[in-house]
This record gives C-alpha cells, sequence and structure tokens, in this order.
C-alpha cells in the first residue's frame, strides 16, 4: 500500500524583499526539497523558488494552479501525486495558503481523503494587521472584501461599525489595491468620529505604514497613498 505524502502549506512573503527576514529556515528547507507544487500563481511561485534556492530545475518541477476560477471537480485531480506518495507544497500568491485564498478547499478535500496537512510559519497580513491595531486581539473577525458599489459600501461600513460596538469586536477587512482610495473615504464619510481605524499597507516590506487613530484624527490629517498598495483595514467601534 503506498504511504500518502503531506500537504504542506508554505507561507510567501508579502514583498519580494523580505523573505530572509519573514521566513523560517526550515520553512525555506521545506520548500527546497519539494519537487512537486500546487500554486496561485506560478511566475510568483517560480520567483519565490528560485530565490530561496531550491536545487531542482524550475522546469523540471511539477507545478499545477489552483485560483478562484478553480472549479470545485478539478481538486481532486490535484491531489494525485499525494495519493501517490509525493509530498505537495501549496503556496498563495502572497501571505498564508488557506486564510483568504482558494487552496482552502484544496485543504478540505485534503482532510476528506486522510493526506496530511502540515501548516509552516509565515506572514499573514490578517493576523499581523490586528496585532498592529491595538483593537480587540481576542474577538475580531475577518469579512473579506466589501462591496464595491457606493450604497453597498456604505450599508456594510455601516453594518461592521454596529457590529464591532455591540459585540466590542474587531472589524478587518480588505480591497483591491486600486480601490483602496475609494474606500477609505467610504470609511471617513461613514464612521462615527470615535471609531477606531487601523490601516495596514505593505506590511512587512520597506514601504510598510501602519497608523491606527480615531475617524476623527483621521479626517484631520494627511490622507496615505494606498493606491496599489496592500491594504488591511480593522475597524474597532467598542
Amino acid at each position: 500500500m503506498t504511504t500518502k505524502g503531506t500537504l504542506y502549506l508554505i507561507p510567501v512573503p508579502l514583498g519580494e524583499d523580505t523573505l530572509a527576514s519573514v521566513l523560517p529556515a526550515d520553512v525555506i528547507a521545506t520548500a527546497q526539497k519539494l519537487t512537486h507544487f500546487i500554486v496561485e500563481a506560478p511566475k510568483t511561485a517560480r520567483a519565490m523558488l528560485k530565490i530561496i534556492g531550491t536545487p531542482h530545475e524550475l522546469r523540471t518541477l511539477w507545478m499545477e494552479e489552483l485560483n478562484e476560477h478553480t472549479r470545485d471537480a478539478a481538486l481532486e485531480a490535484l491531489l494525485a501525486p499525494l495519493l501517490a506518495g509525493h509530498d505537495v507544497g501549496l503556496m498563495s500568491e502572497a501571505g498564508c495558503p488557506g486564510v483568504a485564498d482558494p487552496g482552502a478547499n484544496l485543504v478540505k478535500l485534503a482532510h476528506a481523503r486522510g493526506i496530511r496537512v502540515a501548516p509552516l510559519v509565515g506572514p499573514s497580513s490578517i493576523l499581523l494587521a490586528l496585532m498592529a491595531a491595538g483593537a480587540n486581539g481576542q474577538k475580531f473577525r475577518f469579512n473579506g472584501y466589501l462591496p464595491t458599489q457606493d450604497a453597498g459600501r456604505i450599508e456594510a461600513i455601516r453594518k461592521l461599525e454596529l457590529e464591532s460596538r455591540k459585540q466590542q469586536q474587531a472589524e478587518l477587512f480588505i480591497e483591491t489595491p486600486y480601490r483602496n482610495g475609494a474606500l477609505f473615504d467610504a470609511l471617513l464619510a461613514t464612521l462615527a468620529p470615535g471609531s477606531q481605524l487601523t490601516v495596514a499597507c505593505d506590511i512587512t516590506t520597506t514601504s510598510e505604514y501602519i497608523l491606527s487613530q480615531s475617524v476623527a484624527a483621521w479626517r484631520k490629517g494627511a490622507k496615505p497613498d494606498l493606491h496599489k498598495r496592500p491594504t488591511v483595514f480593522v475597524l474597532y467601534a467598542a
């Protein structure tokens, strides 16, 4: 009987210039030994593997793509190497696979097929933003993306603020980087002056920007440039 391989969840740096400072040596060593990968973005994955010094030729690696367009019916085939006894690395485009990431569906199926899942230590923009927010780290919720239409966005912001105040809960959310400015403007126009808003941008990179203050203070100060920069917003209205 063939022993099943292990699905390693390999974190990816949040910026190209921070690999050595955010990935532990054992994570790099694990990625170096693997020859099979399931990745969100092949180009990004190959670039990282090259930087960490994989001893294998990149063109010889088994690499299949898993992103938001991958259908559930295709997940079974991705597990074939694992069922055949090969260890496989699952890599997101940035951050931790399975967290706000399509890899979660594959992890769920791996468990159902009796495959060992091994999460490795690495950067999560969501957790790092919460750590830096000064909000309630014991009760929080990640909400993903808010609606893009003005009316829906405003309604969502009001609901999150109400829920944060009612539950004494930190509310985290993100936006497509080129729409960060519109979301930030909507937050300042909609939230109560006393609510706390954290903006965590380019986390762990050399251009990192993190500031947590009241909405009233945000309205008085200079507006940060968030255009096309990965950003996590944390709202705390309790």
